[in-house]
């Protein structure tokens, strides 16, 4: 009889570890080098109460073949005469797979200097080209 429980149970941990794998995406190798990501207006929000500046952006994997290791985007704020004001960045936590979307957060502290920005895109293993669209 215990035999037989030894058995049932190790057979449900063998399942269960199974279907684990089988709900895991798969995995693709990381692209080197230019790389072409697709991104969507991004939209900026002012909280005033916080005294923060938020803006969203929704990027998109544009390759077939392989995934975007440590995509980064960065914010640069400038003054009416260019002069810089302050940043902020975001990363991707995980590899962004062929052609999947994912939003990046920049949290950026107010100030009353604030005229223009730009973004700069880059990876982990190299030069990020840009593509705005209208929808993905």
């Amino acid at each position: 009889m215990a035999r037989l429980v030894k058995v049932v149970l190790t057979v449900a941990i063998v399942s269960i570890g199974v279907a684990a794998l089988a709900a895991q995406e798969k995995v693709y190798p990381a692209l080197r080098g230019d790389v072409e990501v697709g991104y969507l207006k991004p939209v900026t929000t002012v909280d005033y109460k916080a005294g923060m500046v938020k803006t969203v952006i929704k990027v998109k994997n544009l390759s077939t073949t392989g995934s975007i290791a440590g995509l980064k985007v960065e914010e640069y704020w400038f003054d009416k005469a260019g002069n810089p004001v302050t940043g902020s960045k975001d990363r991707l936590k995980k590899p962004l797979a062929p052609l999947e979307t994912a939003e990046l957060t920049l949290l950026t502290p107010r100030d009353t200097k604030m005229d223009r920005n730009s973004y700069t895109f880059s990876h982990a293993n190299g030069k990020v080209k840009v593509k705005q669209m209208k929808e993905f």
